[in-house]
């Protein structure tokens, strides 16, 4: 192949290290050729000696731009299907909940309105503050 992009379908990529070419295989139809969000977050210099948590608000942010469009946003079809595959252990058993049913329910309505990074970040954060995972995780003994 010649590595020209104008065969490929969706022109939506996201490089954090745009300089670096693309060394993975061909993706399968409806793949991403993208390199891992590991792979990603260890090109970032800054985050050489960065805290867990700065990590983990780099890995949400990678999350989101692989999976936004262009203009950096998502549809609400897309967010909560990123939901469904990249946060799962935290929505799942909260479907009988009526705070979780109403904000997933927004998702499914008005399909042409599209979520910014900030608007995504917000979502996180109040499914993370209603979900039986985060009890769990308070409750949890650290030893020394």
């Amino acid at each position: 192949m010649c590595g020209c992009k104008a065969s490929v379908p969706s022109t939506k990529h996201y490089s954090v290290n745009p300089a670096s070419p693309q060394k993975s295989p061909p993706a399968a139809a409806g793949m991403s050729k993208r390199m891992p969000i590991a792979k990603q977050l260890a090109s970032i210099k800054a985050l050489e000696k960065g805290s867990d948590l700065e990590k983990a608000v780099a890995t949400a942010a990678l999350v989101y731009n692989n999976a936004a469009d262009p203009e950096g946003k998502l549809s609400k079809a897309e967010t909560k299907n990123l939901l469904q595959t990249q946060f799962l252990s935290f929505i799942q058993g909260q479907e009988n909940k009526p705070k979780y049913q109403e904000v997933i329910s927004s998702l499914d309505e008005e399909t042409e309105n599209k979520i910014d990074f900030e608007d995504f970040m917000i979502l996180l954060v109040s499914l993370t503050l209603m979900s039986d995972l985060l009890q769990e995780i308070k409750n949890m003994k650290t030893t020394k």
